[in-house]
């Protein structure tokens, strides 16, 4: 404001400029937000993958943690944030129904996948179609993931951020396990490294192609974020729970794993409403 002030002292046809210059800026931030947390969203992601190759007894250990902190975080991501924006944007009605859209698009997706994956286990060739399926899988969830962030970000910061956190928090383990089967095929460690390098850059990808698109409102964010959830929570119930419930060998372990589940709710929970809080009023 002080800026404008200072050239319409001077000629006041001169605050346009200054106040397109200023809408630039805060785009191009906004941009390099989307870049940097889905960046950090994809890449942090495969710290656990890396610990798997260098040691694998501490990369289970931190499957086991973060498996149920991630449950609780998606939860929290999706309830408290994605579907609630949503609806803040669009009419209830849309936003919900693309939620359920997202679920059995995410459903049909995995069924597919499967199906494809079993229909090729007999085959015998150089280049094992397993792995390259594993591979392709991954690079689609983190692509829609990275659609998810994007979304996210059209909202604002803080609801960009919770989500980030929230996908990152569910992508650790979710690498672990790719990882092992990729080394488990055979596949050199240094192929595995680059090959989840390269798919862990398509969240940046899907990140960045959603806000692009949807800075210039070409499209409906309130139902986009209704989508996201609708994917979010189908990854959260389907797979990271029954996961949980798997591993609960032992009253003890049950009790540990509820905790970090809560755990994982309480703690995006409370960066949700710090992040709205803090970033929304400065």
């Amino acid at each position: 404001m002080l800026l404008k002030e200072v050239f319409a002292s001077v000629d006041p046809n001169i605050t346009v400029g200054v106040h397109n210059i200023e809408n630039i800026s805060t785009n191009m931030a906004s941009l390099l937000q989307v870049i940097l947390f889905s960046l950090l969203g994809g890449v942090f992601s495969l710290i656990g993958g890396v610990l798997l190759l260098r040691n694998r007894k501490s990369a289970r250990m931190l499957a086991t943690y973060a498996t149920p902190f991630a449950g609780g975080a998606l939860l929290a991501a999706v309830f408290l944030d994605l579907l609630k924006e949503g609806i803040s944007h669009n009419n209830p009605d849309n936003v919900l129904i693309a939620a359920m859209l997202g679920i059995v698009l995410f459903f049909l997706a995995e069924g597919l996948f499967r199906w494809f994956h079993h229909h090729h286990e007999h085959e015998t060739k150089l280049e094992d179609p397993n792995s390259v399926l594993i591979i392709v899988g991954d690079t689609l969830h983190n692509l829609l993931d990275g659609v998810a962030i994007g979304a996210a970000f059209l909202i604002g910061a803080p609801t960009g951020i919770v989500t980030t956190i929230a996908v990152a928090a569910h992508e650790i383990p979710q690498e672990i396990g790719d990882f092992g089967l990729l080394l488990a095929k055979g596949l050199k460690r240094k192929t595995v490294l680059m090959v989840n390098v390269l798919s862990a850059l398509t969240t940046v990808a899907g990140a960045i192609g959603v806000f692009m698109l949807g800075s210039d409102e070409g499209l409906p964010v309130g139902v986009l974020l209704g989508l996201s959830a609708g994917f979010l929570l189908y990854i959260a119930v389907s797979d990271i729970i029954p996961t949980i419930h798997a591993r609960n060998g032992t009253p003890n372990q049950f009790r540990i794993q509820a905790m970090l589940f809560l755990l994982g709710i309480t703690v995006v929970a409370l960066i949700t409403e710090l992040a709205h809080a803090l970033i929304l009023h400065n």
